[in-house]
């Protein structure tokens, strides 16, 4: 049965990653078209959790875009930080995106200090916002 199926699709397979969720949840999280900053920021904080091989295990690629968006628009004072409208398109309430927002915001805080700096130092590139040297933010993640 399966090499039936596999043969109808051509052997054409393709996973999920977080990048394919962050397209529309960055649609959904009404910036501007035009508002770089923040696009720049879910991808920095995106890939900060797509370099810690626990993060990939604990959370679906779904839960890990949602949660950059959230940390995003806290970082960027985007208020409100969550709203129907993300929640309706993510599937996923504020309180259900906590654990995996603070687990990025955490990255985001040592990301500066950390061995891996890759990220770090593509995304202080002016080419991406420098949004790497914005500080992350304070009570808006630690206070939930």
């Amino acid at each position: 049965m399966e090499k039936a199926i596999l043969g109808k699709l051509g052997w054409c397979l393709t996973v999920p990653t977080t990048y394919v969720f962050l397209v529309r949840y960055i649609k959904a999280s009404s910036a501007p078209s035009d508002d770089e900053l923040m696009e720049n920021m879910v991808y920095f904080l995106a890939e900060l959790g797509l370099m810690d091989y626990s993060a990939t295990i604990l959370y679906c690629p779904s839960m890990m875009a949602a949660s950059a968006v959230y940390v995003a628009r806290c970082t960027l004072d985007r208020t409100p930080f969550w709203t129907e409208t993300l929640k309706h398109h993510t599937g996923y309430s504020e309180d259900e995106l906590m654990d995996c927002a603070k687990l990025l915001h955490t990255f985001h805080s040592a990301a500066a200090e950390s061995k891996l700096k890759a990220v770090y130092n593509k995304f202080c590139s002016p080419r991406h916002g420098a949004v790497a040297l914005l500080s992350p933010p304070g009570s808006n993640l630690s206070a939930k």
